[in-house]
Protein backbone atom coordinates (compact mmCIF):
# COMPACT_ATOMS: atom_id res chain seq x y z
CA UNK A 1 0.00 0.00 0.00
CA UNK A 2 1.26 3.46 -0.94
CA UNK A 3 0.65 6.15 1.67
CA UNK A 4 0.76 9.78 0.61
CA UNK A 5 0.61 13.02 2.59
CA UNK A 6 -1.61 16.04 2.13
CA UNK A 7 -1.29 19.52 3.58
CA UNK A 8 -3.45 22.61 3.16
CA UNK A 9 -2.38 25.78 1.39
CA UNK A 10 -2.20 28.96 3.45
CA UNK A 11 -1.93 32.26 1.62
CA UNK A 12 -0.68 34.41 4.49
CA UNK A 13 0.90 34.18 7.94
CA UNK A 14 -2.41 34.43 9.83
CA UNK A 15 -3.19 31.23 11.72
CA UNK A 16 -5.58 29.96 14.39
CA UNK A 17 -3.14 30.78 17.19
CA UNK A 18 -2.46 34.33 16.00
CA UNK A 19 -5.37 35.15 13.68
CA UNK A 20 -5.83 38.27 11.59
CA UNK A 21 -9.34 39.23 10.52
CA UNK A 22 -9.78 38.98 6.72
CA UNK A 23 -6.04 39.01 5.93
CA UNK A 24 -4.80 39.74 2.42
CA UNK A 25 -2.63 37.38 0.40
CA UNK A 26 1.06 37.58 1.23
CA UNK A 27 2.63 36.41 -2.05
CA UNK A 28 6.07 35.75 -0.55
CA UNK A 29 4.55 33.67 2.26
CA UNK A 30 2.41 31.66 -0.16
CA UNK A 31 5.44 30.79 -2.28
CA UNK A 32 7.59 30.01 0.76
CA UNK A 33 4.89 27.76 2.21
CA UNK A 34 4.31 25.90 -1.06
CA UNK A 35 8.02 25.34 -1.56
CA UNK A 36 8.38 24.07 2.00
CA UNK A 37 5.71 21.45 1.34
CA UNK A 38 7.48 20.48 -1.89
CA UNK A 39 10.90 20.32 -0.22
CA UNK A 40 9.76 18.33 2.82
CA UNK A 41 8.05 15.56 0.91
CA UNK A 42 4.34 16.31 1.00
CA UNK A 43 2.54 14.78 -1.96
CA UNK A 44 -0.49 17.08 -2.15
CA UNK A 45 -1.75 20.42 -0.93
CA UNK A 46 -5.45 21.25 -0.68
CA UNK A 47 -6.43 24.72 -1.85
CA UNK A 48 -9.59 25.28 0.22
CA UNK A 49 -12.77 27.09 -0.74
CA UNK A 50 -14.91 29.46 1.29
CA UNK A 51 -17.59 31.79 -0.01
CA UNK A 52 -15.75 34.83 1.37
CA UNK A 53 -12.19 33.86 0.47
CA UNK A 54 -9.71 33.68 -2.40
CA UNK A 55 -10.14 31.95 -5.75
CA UNK A 56 -8.56 28.48 -5.52
CA UNK A 57 -7.72 28.27 -9.23
CA UNK A 58 -5.53 31.36 -9.09
CA UNK A 59 -3.86 30.13 -5.90
CA UNK A 60 -3.35 26.72 -7.50
CA UNK A 61 -1.70 28.25 -10.57
CA UNK A 62 0.67 30.20 -8.32
CA UNK A 63 1.65 27.03 -6.47
CA UNK A 64 2.19 25.19 -9.74
CA UNK A 65 4.51 27.94 -10.99
CA UNK A 66 6.75 27.76 -7.91
CA UNK A 67 6.92 24.01 -7.17
CA UNK A 68 8.07 20.88 -8.95
CA UNK A 69 6.35 17.86 -7.46
CA UNK A 70 3.45 18.60 -5.16
CA UNK A 71 -0.03 17.92 -6.51
CA UNK A 72 -2.67 20.62 -6.18
CA UNK A 73 -6.11 19.67 -4.86
CA UNK A 74 -8.57 22.35 -5.95
CA UNK A 75 -11.63 22.54 -3.70
CA UNK A 76 -14.73 23.23 -5.76
CA UNK A 77 -18.40 23.79 -4.95
CA UNK A 78 -20.63 22.82 -7.88
CA UNK A 79 -22.86 25.86 -7.41
CA UNK A 80 -19.98 28.23 -8.13
CA UNK A 81 -18.86 27.15 -11.61
CA UNK A 82 -20.74 25.56 -14.50
CA UNK A 83 -19.35 22.06 -15.13
CA UNK A 84 -18.27 22.65 -18.73
CA UNK A 85 -16.28 25.68 -17.56
CA UNK A 86 -14.83 23.72 -14.64
CA UNK A 87 -13.76 20.90 -16.96
CA UNK A 88 -11.69 23.33 -19.02
CA UNK A 89 -10.36 25.28 -16.02
CA UNK A 90 -9.17 22.13 -14.25
CA UNK A 91 -7.63 20.70 -17.42
CA UNK A 92 -5.90 24.02 -18.11
CA UNK A 93 -4.34 24.02 -14.64
CA UNK A 94 -3.45 20.36 -15.09
CA UNK A 95 -1.56 21.16 -18.31
CA UNK A 96 0.19 24.14 -16.73
CA UNK A 97 1.31 22.01 -13.76
CA UNK A 98 2.40 18.99 -15.79
CA UNK A 99 -0.45 16.78 -14.61
CA UNK A 100 -0.52 17.69 -10.91
CA UNK A 101 -4.21 18.51 -10.37
CA UNK A 102 -6.91 16.82 -8.27
CA UNK A 103 -10.41 18.22 -7.71
CA UNK A 104 -12.10 17.93 -4.31
CA UNK A 105 -15.84 18.49 -4.36
CA UNK A 106 -17.72 20.20 -1.55
CA UNK A 107 -21.41 19.46 -1.99
CA UNK A 108 -22.10 21.94 0.82
CA UNK A 109 -22.61 21.25 4.50
CA UNK A 110 -24.13 24.57 5.56
CA UNK A 111 -27.36 25.91 4.08
CA UNK A 112 -26.38 29.44 5.13
CA UNK A 113 -22.96 29.21 3.47
CA UNK A 114 -24.52 27.88 0.28
CA UNK A 115 -27.22 30.55 0.29
CA UNK A 116 -24.57 33.27 0.55
CA UNK A 117 -23.66 32.46 -3.05
CA UNK A 118 -27.17 31.90 -4.30
CA UNK A 119 -27.52 28.14 -3.78
CA UNK A 120 -30.83 27.18 -2.13
CA UNK A 121 -30.91 23.45 -2.81
CA UNK A 122 -31.26 21.02 0.09
CA UNK A 123 -28.55 18.52 0.96
CA UNK A 124 -29.97 15.58 -1.01
CA UNK A 125 -30.35 17.75 -4.09
CA UNK A 126 -26.82 19.10 -3.70
CA UNK A 127 -25.45 15.57 -3.81
CA UNK A 128 -27.67 14.66 -6.77
CA UNK A 129 -26.33 17.73 -8.56
CA UNK A 130 -22.78 16.67 -7.68
CA UNK A 131 -23.36 13.30 -9.31
CA UNK A 132 -24.35 15.00 -12.57
CA UNK A 133 -21.37 17.34 -12.26
CA UNK A 134 -18.86 14.50 -11.97
CA UNK A 135 -20.41 12.67 -14.92
CA UNK A 136 -20.13 15.80 -17.06
CA UNK A 137 -16.50 16.45 -16.12
CA UNK A 138 -15.38 12.94 -16.91
CA UNK A 139 -17.18 12.89 -20.22
CA UNK A 140 -15.72 16.29 -21.11
CA UNK A 141 -12.22 15.01 -20.38
CA UNK A 142 -12.69 11.75 -22.28
CA UNK A 143 -14.93 12.60 -25.24
CA UNK A 144 -13.32 13.58 -28.50
CA UNK A 145 -16.69 14.52 -29.97
CA UNK A 146 -19.29 17.13 -29.02
CA UNK A 147 -22.01 15.80 -26.71
CA UNK A 148 -25.36 16.76 -25.25
CA UNK A 149 -26.42 16.52 -21.61
CA UNK A 150 -30.01 16.58 -20.40
CA UNK A 151 -30.03 16.20 -16.63
CA UNK A 152 -32.05 17.55 -13.75
CA UNK A 153 -29.55 20.30 -12.92
CA UNK A 154 -27.57 20.78 -16.14
CA UNK A 155 -28.63 20.87 -19.76
CA UNK A 156 -26.55 21.76 -22.79
CA UNK A 157 -26.09 20.76 -26.43
CA UNK A 158 -23.02 19.91 -28.46
CA UNK A 159 -20.36 20.88 -25.95
CA UNK A 160 -16.87 20.15 -27.22
CA UNK A 161 -13.78 20.28 -25.03
CA UNK A 162 -10.36 20.68 -26.64
CA UNK A 163 -8.56 21.10 -23.29
CA UNK A 164 -7.53 17.65 -22.06
CA UNK A 165 -5.83 16.62 -18.83
CA UNK A 166 -2.28 15.40 -19.14
CA UNK A 167 -3.14 11.81 -18.13
CA UNK A 168 -6.52 11.85 -19.85
CA UNK A 169 -8.46 12.47 -16.65
CA UNK A 170 -8.18 14.23 -13.28
CA UNK A 171 -8.73 12.42 -9.95
CA UNK A 172 -12.01 13.31 -8.27
CA UNK A 173 -12.28 13.54 -4.49
CA UNK A 174 -15.48 13.64 -2.44
CA UNK A 175 -15.79 14.01 1.32
CA UNK A 176 -18.46 13.79 3.98
CA UNK A 177 -20.10 11.63 6.61
CA UNK A 178 -23.74 11.58 5.51
CA UNK A 179 -25.55 8.76 3.73
CA UNK A 180 -25.63 10.88 0.58
CA UNK A 181 -21.87 11.48 0.76
CA UNK A 182 -21.15 7.76 1.18
CA UNK A 183 -23.49 6.93 -1.70
CA UNK A 184 -22.19 9.46 -4.24
CA UNK A 185 -18.55 9.24 -3.16
CA UNK A 186 -18.60 5.47 -3.02
CA UNK A 187 -20.07 5.31 -6.51
CA UNK A 188 -18.02 7.99 -8.25
CA UNK A 189 -14.98 9.22 -6.31
CA UNK A 190 -11.36 8.26 -6.89
CA UNK A 191 -10.64 9.56 -3.36
CA UNK A 192 -12.96 9.83 -0.35
CA UNK A 193 -12.09 12.28 2.44
CA UNK A 194 -12.87 11.69 6.13
CA UNK A 195 -12.18 13.78 9.22
CA UNK A 196 -10.15 12.19 12.00
CA UNK A 197 -12.45 10.03 14.11
CA UNK A 198 -11.46 7.20 16.46
CA UNK A 199 -10.29 3.98 14.86
CA UNK A 200 -13.56 2.11 15.40
CA UNK A 201 -15.67 4.84 13.79
CA UNK A 202 -13.19 5.26 10.94
CA UNK A 203 -13.30 1.51 10.26
CA UNK A 204 -17.09 1.71 10.07
CA UNK A 205 -16.98 4.65 7.68
CA UNK A 206 -14.51 2.93 5.38
CA UNK A 207 -16.76 -0.13 5.31
CA UNK A 208 -19.72 2.08 4.33
CA UNK A 209 -17.76 3.60 1.47
CA UNK A 210 -16.65 0.19 0.23
CA UNK A 211 -20.22 -1.10 0.43
CA UNK A 212 -21.50 1.79 -1.66
CA UNK A 213 -18.72 1.28 -4.21
CA UNK A 214 -19.70 -2.38 -4.58
CA UNK A 215 -23.41 -1.48 -4.77
CA UNK A 216 -22.60 0.85 -7.66
CA UNK A 217 -20.95 -2.03 -9.50
CA UNK A 218 -17.39 -0.81 -9.10
CA UNK A 219 -14.54 -3.31 -9.18
CA UNK A 220 -12.26 -0.78 -7.50
CA UNK A 221 -12.70 1.39 -4.39
CA UNK A 222 -12.04 5.03 -3.59
CA UNK A 223 -8.72 5.71 -1.91
CA UNK A 224 -9.36 6.84 1.68
CA UNK A 225 -8.13 10.24 2.90
CA UNK A 226 -8.17 10.98 6.66
CA UNK A 227 -7.39 14.41 8.14
CA UNK A 228 -5.72 15.31 11.47
CA UNK A 229 -4.28 18.39 13.20
CA UNK A 230 -1.11 17.05 14.91
CA UNK A 231 0.39 18.87 17.89
CA UNK A 232 3.98 17.66 18.08
CA UNK A 233 6.88 18.32 20.43
CA UNK A 234 10.13 16.56 21.36
CA UNK A 235 8.47 14.38 24.02
CA UNK A 236 4.91 13.35 24.80
CA UNK A 237 4.96 15.47 27.95
CA UNK A 238 6.04 18.59 26.06
CA UNK A 239 3.47 17.87 23.34
CA UNK A 240 0.63 17.75 25.86
CA UNK A 241 1.76 21.03 27.39
CA UNK A 242 1.80 22.53 23.89
CA UNK A 243 -1.66 21.08 23.21
CA UNK A 244 -3.14 22.83 26.23
CA UNK A 245 -1.49 26.13 25.24
CA UNK A 246 -3.02 25.70 21.79
CA UNK A 247 -6.43 25.01 23.30
CA UNK A 248 -6.19 28.11 25.51
CA UNK A 249 -5.38 30.21 22.43
CA UNK A 250 -8.28 28.75 20.43
CA UNK A 251 -10.73 29.48 23.25
CA UNK A 252 -9.39 32.99 23.81
CA UNK A 253 -9.54 33.85 20.11
CA UNK A 254 -13.08 32.53 19.83
CA UNK A 255 -14.15 34.66 22.79
CA UNK A 256 -12.70 37.70 20.99
CA UNK A 257 -14.59 36.87 17.81
CA UNK A 258 -11.48 35.68 15.98
CA UNK A 259 -12.19 31.96 16.03
CA UNK A 260 -13.33 29.75 13.16
CA UNK A 261 -16.86 29.91 14.61
CA UNK A 262 -18.40 32.68 16.72
CA UNK A 263 -18.87 31.93 20.40
CA UNK A 264 -22.63 32.15 19.86
CA UNK A 265 -22.67 29.90 16.77
CA UNK A 266 -25.45 27.28 16.73
CA UNK A 267 -24.70 23.59 16.53
CA UNK A 268 -23.38 22.88 13.01
CA UNK A 269 -25.81 21.46 10.49
CA UNK A 270 -23.48 19.07 8.66
CA UNK A 271 -23.29 15.45 9.76
CA UNK A 272 -19.49 15.35 9.92
CA UNK A 273 -19.30 18.13 12.51
CA UNK A 274 -22.15 16.64 14.49
CA UNK A 275 -20.30 13.33 14.62
CA UNK A 276 -17.15 15.04 15.90
CA UNK A 277 -19.04 16.85 18.65
CA UNK A 278 -20.80 13.65 19.70
CA UNK A 279 -17.46 11.87 19.99
CA UNK A 280 -15.99 14.82 21.91
CA UNK A 281 -18.81 14.48 24.45
CA UNK A 282 -17.63 10.92 25.20
CA UNK A 283 -14.17 12.01 26.31
CA UNK A 284 -11.08 14.03 25.49
CA UNK A 285 -8.62 11.33 24.39
CA UNK A 286 -9.33 8.39 22.10
CA UNK A 287 -7.11 5.52 21.02
CA UNK A 288 -3.38 6.23 21.04
CA UNK A 289 -3.27 10.03 20.78
CA UNK A 290 -6.49 11.42 19.25
CA UNK A 291 -7.51 14.56 21.17
CA UNK A 292 -10.95 16.15 20.91
CA UNK A 293 -11.04 19.41 22.95
CA UNK A 294 -9.92 21.25 19.79
CA UNK A 295 -13.24 20.11 18.29
CA UNK A 296 -15.38 21.77 20.94
CA UNK A 297 -13.16 24.87 20.96
CA UNK A 298 -13.93 25.43 17.27
CA UNK A 299 -17.53 24.14 17.24
CA UNK A 300 -16.24 21.38 14.93
CA UNK A 301 -15.67 23.92 12.17
CA UNK A 302 -13.97 21.71 9.63
CA UNK A 303 -11.19 19.25 10.32
CA UNK A 304 -10.38 19.82 13.99
CA UNK A 305 -9.21 16.62 15.69
CA UNK A 306 -5.64 16.65 16.97
CA UNK A 307 -3.03 13.93 17.31
CA UNK A 308 -0.85 14.81 20.31
CA UNK A 309 2.59 13.48 21.13
CA UNK A 310 6.21 13.10 20.19
CA UNK A 311 6.99 12.53 16.51
CA UNK A 312 7.12 8.78 17.15
CA UNK A 313 3.77 8.75 18.97
CA UNK A 314 2.10 10.75 16.20
CA UNK A 315 3.71 8.60 13.49
CA UNK A 316 2.50 5.44 15.24
CA UNK A 317 -1.01 6.89 15.49
CA UNK A 318 -0.98 7.69 11.76
CA UNK A 319 0.17 4.15 11.01
CA UNK A 320 -2.84 2.84 12.95
CA UNK A 321 -5.05 4.52 10.33
CA UNK A 322 -2.88 3.28 7.49
CA UNK A 323 -3.47 -0.22 8.83
CA UNK A 324 -7.22 0.42 8.58
CA UNK A 325 -6.86 1.25 4.89
CA UNK A 326 -6.16 5.01 4.78
CA UNK A 327 -3.89 5.67 1.81
CA UNK A 328 -3.80 9.46 2.09
CA UNK A 329 -3.11 11.26 5.37
CA UNK A 330 -3.81 14.97 5.64
CA UNK A 331 -1.93 16.78 8.40
CA UNK A 332 -1.91 20.47 9.16
CA UNK A 333 -1.24 22.28 12.37
CA UNK A 334 -2.02 25.53 14.12
CA UNK A 335 1.27 27.36 13.47
CA UNK A 336 0.97 26.65 9.79
CA UNK A 337 4.42 27.02 8.25
CA UNK A 338 6.45 25.95 11.28
CA UNK A 339 4.21 22.94 11.87
CA UNK A 340 4.49 21.87 8.23
CA UNK A 341 8.28 22.02 8.46
CA UNK A 342 8.25 20.02 11.71
CA UNK A 343 6.03 17.37 10.17
CA UNK A 344 8.30 17.15 7.15
CA UNK A 345 11.42 16.86 9.28
CA UNK A 346 10.23 14.60 12.07
CA UNK A 347 6.90 12.87 11.36
CA UNK A 348 6.80 11.97 7.67
CA UNK A 349 10.17 10.15 7.77
CA UNK A 350 9.02 8.04 10.74
CA UNK A 351 5.77 7.09 9.01
CA UNK A 352 7.63 6.17 5.84
CA UNK A 353 10.13 4.17 7.89
CA UNK A 354 7.25 2.30 9.52
CA UNK A 355 5.73 1.60 6.12
CA UNK A 356 9.05 0.31 4.80
CA UNK A 357 9.27 -2.07 7.76
CA UNK A 358 5.75 -3.34 7.06
CA UNK A 359 6.58 -3.90 3.40
CA UNK A 360 9.75 -5.79 4.34
CA UNK A 361 7.77 -8.09 6.64
CA UNK A 362 5.20 -8.69 3.92
CA UNK A 363 7.93 -9.43 1.37
CA UNK A 364 9.54 -12.00 3.68
CA UNK A 365 6.13 -13.61 4.28
CA UNK A 366 5.64 -14.16 0.56
CA UNK A 367 9.27 -15.12 -0.19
Amino acid sequence: MTTEFISVTFTNSSNEINPVRDPAIEPDFLVRYARALDDYGFDYTLVPYASSSFDPFTIGATIAAHTKNIKIIVALRPNTLYPTVAAKALATLDQLSGGRVVVHFIAGGSDAEQASEGDFLGKEERYARLEEYIRILRRAWHSAEPFDFDGTYYQFKQFRNAVRPVAGTIPVSVGGSSDAAYRIGGAHADIFGLWGEPLAETREQIARIHTEAARAGRTDRPRIWVTFRPIVAETDELAWAKAHRTLDALNANRAKGLGKAPATAPRPANVGSQRLLAIAARGDVHDRALWYPTVTATNASGASTALVGSPQTVADAILDYVDLGAELISIRGYDNLNDAVDYGRYVLPLVREGLAQRHAVEARAYA
